[in-house]
């Protein structure tokens, strides 16, 4: 990735946990934690362990290269094996987010337990089937997963389609929020650099308190940042991360999570703000 000439670049920065103020009863009632997303008047709401598979599984299909409609089928799938939880029983020897049963030659018992291997797995019998992008998602998913109960996927196609745009950076920017109460101490600005660079394949940068990812400008540029946004803040309880900030928006961490994303006075190109411990 070209680090110079970062006028050609977007910017987006990652903030390891910094500690928050501790609410103790006083004054309203704070929202319940989790994530949310609101796409052409359509809410979807997540619990955080939901939010952090649903954000991994987008991540994956866009650093395969995959359409938003192969995160469609997978999440649409995901919510009908496991309601999107990387759940260690099931039916027989069902494991995993997709409930892949060893016995049928999806891996072992630790490989499907393994998110990023059995999303992968997902993905790679996905694209083996041809004409996925135009199936309906129900018709894709059975493809893959040969289940007794075929039609049942496309009850969850309006929410898994919701979530494909905003996971995916194709709806407008900030559509995916999250509340989180705190990071649960410090974060490490290296292994949120790696944790980004496993899930996406960009380059990461963490120094000091913060990371600062450089993506290249345009469209799919765009799409990515916010891609990686919500990922982002997703997972910030897991990876301790106290803010983002991305494309002259802001994102924190504690009380302030209950108002979302809100307008950052930010320059152009990349923009790196660190939080001291």
């Amino acid at each position: 990735m070209r680090r110079l000439g970062l006028v050609f670049l977007a910017g987006l920065a990652v903030f390891s946990a910094v500690g928050y103020a501790v609410w103790v009863g006083l004054g309203p009632i704070p929202d319940p934690e989790g994530c949310t997303a609101t796409v052409d008047g359509r809410t979807v709401t997540l619990s955080t362990e939901q939010s952090e598979n649903a954000t991994l599984i987008a991540a994956i299909a866009v650093r395969r290269g995959l359409p938003a409609r192969a995160v469609s089928i997978a999440l649409a799938t995901a919510y009908q094996e496991s309601k999107i939880r990387n759940m260690s029983v099931g039916d027989r020897d069902s494991l995993g987010i997709f409930q892949q049963r060893p016995s049928q030659g999806w891996g072992t018992e630790e490989e499907i337990m393994n998110p990023y291997y059995s999303i992968n797995a997902f993905y790679d019998a996905l694209v083996r089937i041809e004409g996925y992008e135009s199936m309906r998602i129900t018709e894709a998913a059975q493809e893959v997963q040969r289940s007794g109960f075929p039609e049942a996927y496309e009850d969850h196609a309006p929410d898994a389609r919701a979530l494909a745009s905003a996971l995916t950076g194709y709806s407008d920017g900030g559509q995916f929020t999250c509340v989180v109460r705190d990071g649960n101490g410090h974060g490490s600005a290296k292994s949120i650099a790696e944790d980004l660079e496993g899930a996406f394949g960009v380059d990461a940068v963490g120094s000091g308190d913060h990371v600062d990812v450089s993506i290249p400008s345009g469209e799919d540029g765009a799409r990515l940042e916010w891609a990686i946004a919500a990922y982002a803040v997703a997972q910030a309880e897991r990876l301790h991360i106290a803010e983002v900030s991305v494309d002259g928006k802001h994102w924190e961490a504690g009380r302030a999570s209950e108002k979302g994303w809100r307008t950052a006075d930010t320059a152009s190109g990349v923009r790196v703000r660190a939080v001291g411990p």
